[in-house]
């Protein structure tokens, strides 16, 4: 797969598609690119484009630990790596992480956006605290207990570093005490959104936001259906649809069921871009 050089670090990607709009699609959690390959695949058999990434720290692409906010970093990476591939404006996706992702992308760079497919929208207080120690607090305790060492063990970290060995050297060379006020740094920023509706966005900043978006609710106990519909009443031109009706509040993250309805989800956003397109 291509490398790029974004902001001092290696971003492994891949383009889907040789014609028709850019859509750029991010997972949720860490995940690596694999995770949105199959939907992207979809989307781009209809007629697109579709970049899928690695983030940084994630997957095959380069560790790299700065900024006040892990979300801020990503996005200022996607809007480099946009740019450097000539694909702005895109259809900007993301599921749970990457669909926080793609709103704050919205809401920073309105003028690379074409439109927004969300889906397995996050909130609610169980999604925050679980996500919370998912993503900063669980590595601040491997740090202070068994310093870098202990974070290239954890079970994230040693698949980035089985995808890409560099990264060893790179994780082992930071400094403990750098690594841990930047953890802190990037805990204290989610949790200053954790309260809203829509983890990491207020009410008013999804009122800003007026490009169309597309939005799907999720179905589990990190991603229940409120989050999704609340984004669908904030977002100014918005459609809500459903693919999963039966909640499931026995699992935090239900994937398999998004698995089996892949199929539909991706039917739902290509029907969505088609309509956006005819009315450039």
């Amino acid at each position: 797969m291509p490398i790029a050089s974004i902001r001092g670090v290696d971003i492994n990607y891949q383009v889907l598609g040789e014609r028709g709009p850019w859509v750029a699609l991010q997972p949720g959690g860490r995940r690596a690119l694999a995770g949105v390959k199959s939907l992207a695949d979809k989307i781009a058999e209809a007629g697109n484009r579709v970049l899928i990434y690695d983030r940084r720290n994630c997957g095959a692409s380069g560790v790299a630990f700065e900024g006040n906010s892990e979300n801020e970093v990503w996005v200022e990476d996607l809007h480099a790596l946009l740019q450097q591939l000539d694909a702005a404006p895109a259809f900007i996706g993301g599921s749970s992480s990457g669909c926080r992702l793609a709103l704050l992308f919205a809401l920073r760079h309105s003028a690379a956006v074409r439109g927004l497919l969300l889906w397995r929208v996050t909130g609610g207080r169980y999604a925050a605290e679980r996500l919370v120690q998912n993503y900063y607090s669980q590595y601040i305790d491997m740090a202070q207990k068994g310093g870098m060492a202990a974070v290239c063990d954890s079970e994230h970290f040693r698949e980035v570093i089985a995808a890409n060995p560099a990264n060893r050297a790179r994780l082992m060379g930071l400094d403990v005490k750098n690594f841990l006020a930047l953890m802190e740094r990037w805990r204290r920023s989610f949790n200053e959104g954790a309260e809203y509706p829509v983890i990491g966005l207020s009410p008013a900043e999804l009122r800003s936001m007026a490009m169309p978006a597309c939005i799907v609710p999720g179905n589990d106990r990190v991603h229940p259906r409120g989050p999704g519909q609340a984004a669908h009443r904030l977002l100014p031109n918005a459609e809500y649809h459903e693919v999963l009706t039966e909640d499931r509040f026995d699992q935090d993250v239900a994937l398999e069921d998004w698995e089996k309805k892949e199929g539909l989800l991706a039917a739902i956003f290509i029907d969505f871009i088609r309509r956006q397109q005819r009315r450039i």
